[in-house]
C-alpha cells in the first residue's frame, strides 16, 4: 500500500428517507450535504477533500441493495466542533438517540460515544476533547 493513503477510501450509510436523513446529519454534525441522483441510487455526499484527513462517504438510498441496521459496520465520525459533546446535544432533538453516552477510549485516543440515526444506523462521534 501506498504511503499517505487511509484503509478506508469510502463509505456509504443506507438511509430509507432521504430528506430525513440529509436533515439529521446537516443538523447533528453541522455540514451541507451535496445531493446527487444517480440513476436508480440517490446519494447525499459529506464534504470531501481528498487531500484531507479521513475518509470520504455517503448517505445512500436505494429499496434493492441498501438496508439501514443497528448491527454491521459502525462508521466513526470526527467531532466537526472538536469536541462531541456539542454533537451530542444535537442527536435527540434531530430525532436520534443517544445509545452510549460520551466516554473516554484513553488519553492517547480521546472520547467516543455511539448514537442511532433517523434511519437506524448505529454512529460513531469521536473527539480528543
Amino acid at each position: 500500500m501506498s504511503k499517505g493513503f487511509n484503509a478506508v477510501g469510502w463509505f456509504e450509510i443506507p438511509v430509507t428517507d432521504m430528506e430525513r436523513a440529509i436533515g439529521f446529519y446537516e443538523t447533528v454534525l453541522g455540514y451541507t450535504l451535496e445531493r446527487h441522483k444517480l440513476e436508480a441510487i440517490d446519494m447525499a455526499w459529506f464534504p470531501m477533500s481528498p487531500e484531507g484527513y479521513g475518509a470520504m462517504g455517503s448517505l445512500v438510498f436505494n429499496e434493492e441493495f441498501y438496508k439501514p441496521s443497528i448491527e454491521g459496520t459502525l462508521v466513526y465520525f470526527s467531532s466537526p466542533s472538536g469536541d462531541l459533546r456539542n454533537e451530542l446535544d444535537r442527536i435527540e432533538a434531530a430525532g436520534g438517540k443517544i445509545l452510549v453516552p460520551r466516554r473516554a477510549i484513553s488519553d492517547e485516543y480521546g472520547y467516543m460515544a455511539i448514537c442511532l440515526d433517523t434511519e437506524g444506523n448505529r454512529i460513531a462521534l469521536h473527539s480528543m476533547a
